[in-house]
């Protein structure tokens, strides 16, 4: 019966989501009414809620709003900019579509999604227009390293608040996430549309000499901003969970905090640019409040998340799943992956699964391939309910059927290699 009531709560949340209602008021709305059909008193209801927001939220708002502030400093530099004149310019012609990848990859880490895609689109039909390549060719590339960091990779939302729900090691996960990575977006994004496009290259023309880099920073800055919050909580985690015990080994487990790698790289950011400090700090509230709304909703989806958790409903999925030969990890990316499709919003499916799933942690997948395997699954099958979908078809001018054939198919082999890989990490690490 408990099944059942949730059920009923997703169909709710669905049918306030189609209806145009902000995804934070319908899953808080969808909490208090689930909770309340599964038997738990008002002032429990309640309770829970609170506990809910303040459990998910304590440990990864601040790196969230840090997070924000790297990338909106970063954007605002060039940086982002410079790094894709630079790649093109390594990788040569031929190679244009490993530029854009890679761009994506480094840019895509510390940008959160729209931001990224918006920056990259303006440069992604410079550099076909000057190279005369198909427009998809490029923006299959972008969008799948996009995607990817998106749902796998810290400080992204859904990383970062999975991480926080499954009590994961979040540089575990960062590690982790970086080895799945290059994988699956060569194959979303280099080999998938090599097949569908099946066009003969043209004739390599003139270099590309972009306008007004000459006014961008250094390549050296450029990287060096992009690439450093990574390089911190990598270094910590290595130095904390591989290197022997030490007298250093305390300020390895200080780097490896996200939080704290995230406040030196947006200190370290606003040196490396030479960025005026009352500047940088405009610059650092306007990233906070380009984000608002999605911490708003990771809270939201927290106060579900609990409700499912204090009713009972994990340990009734736990009892059940257990009749069921079926892999913890494969179960969690699945229960996600339908969410994803019902819902849309990746981060939402993501938080609305975590509740569900929980308590299958340590039952053969541990908490950090758990956050991965339900990051695989928020990515599956984007179509007209995600927003993602319609900012791919209308930036770069398709048809609905062009966009399922394109942006849709791309995500799904992204979700279902992602899978495959948390799979094959778990059977060679655990």
């Amino acid at each position: 019966m408990s099944l059942l009531i949730v059920l009923f709560g997703l169909i709710l949340l669905l049918a306030l989501i189609v209806g145009k209602w902000s995804p934070m008021i319908a899953l808080l709305t969808v909490s208090i009414i689930t909770g309340l059909l599964l038997g738990m008193p008002v002032a429990k209801v309640i309770s829970t809620v609170s506990t809910g927001i303040g459990s998910t939220l304590g440990s990864i708002v601040m790196v969230l709003a840090l997070g924000a502030m790297m990338g909106k400093l970063i954007e605002e530099t060039g940086a982002a900019k410079k790094i894709v004149f630079i790649l093109i310019r390594f990788f040569g012609y031929k190679n244009i579509q490993w530029a854009i990848l890679l761009t994506g990859l480094m840019v895509g880490i510390p940008l959160f999604y729209n931001a990224g895609f918006v920056v990259l689109v303006p440069l992604v039909f410079a550099v076909a227009a000057a190279t005369r390549l198909p427009l998809l060719y490029l923006a299959l590339p972008m969008a799948a390293s996009l995607s990817v960091t998106h749902g796998f990779l810290p400080p992204h939302p859904g990383p970062v608040a999975l991480a926080s729900i499954f009590k994961a090691d979040v540089g575990l996960i960062l590690i982790y996430g970086l080895i799945l990575t290059l994988p699956i977006v060569i194959a979303g994004g280099i080999v998938f549309p090599r097949l569908i496009l099946k066009r003969n290259m043209p004739d390599p023309p003139a270099e590309f000499s972009p306008e007004g880099e000459e006014l961008l920073p250094s390549g050296l800055r450029s990287f060096l901003s992009a690439l450093l919050p990574v390089a911190l909580i990598i270094i910590g985690t290595i130095g904390m969970h591989f290197l022997p015990a030490s007298p250093s080994k305390p300020f390895f487990v200080f780097l490896s905090d996200p939080t704290v790698a995230l406040l030196i790289a947006v200190i370290l950011t606003i040196f490396i640019q030479k960025i005026p400090v009352a500047r940088a700090m405009d610059s650092c509230i306007e990233g906070v409040k380009s984000i608002a709304m999605i911490i708003l909703i990771i809270a939201a989806g927290g106060a579900f998340k609990q409700v499912l958790i204090d009713s009972g409903v994990g340990e009734t999925v736990k009892t059940m799943s257990s009749s069921i030969d079926l892999s913890p990890l494969f179960l969690a990316w699945l229960i996600t992956a339908l969410l994803r499709v019902t819902l849309g919003s990746a981060t939402v499916a993501g938080i609305t699964a975590a509740g569900i799933v929980l308590p299958l942690v340590g039952e053969g997948g541990s908490p950090e391939l758990m956050v991965l395997s339900v990051g695989a699954g928020s990515l599956m099958f984007s179509h007209i309910n995600d927003t993602g979908f319609w900012m791919f078809k209308e930036y770069f001018k398709l048809s609905l059927k062009q966009t399922f054939s394109t942006w849709t198919v791309m995500e799904s082999i992204v979700s279902v290699m992602g899978l495959l890989g948390v799979l094959i990490l778990n059977e060679i690490l655990y």
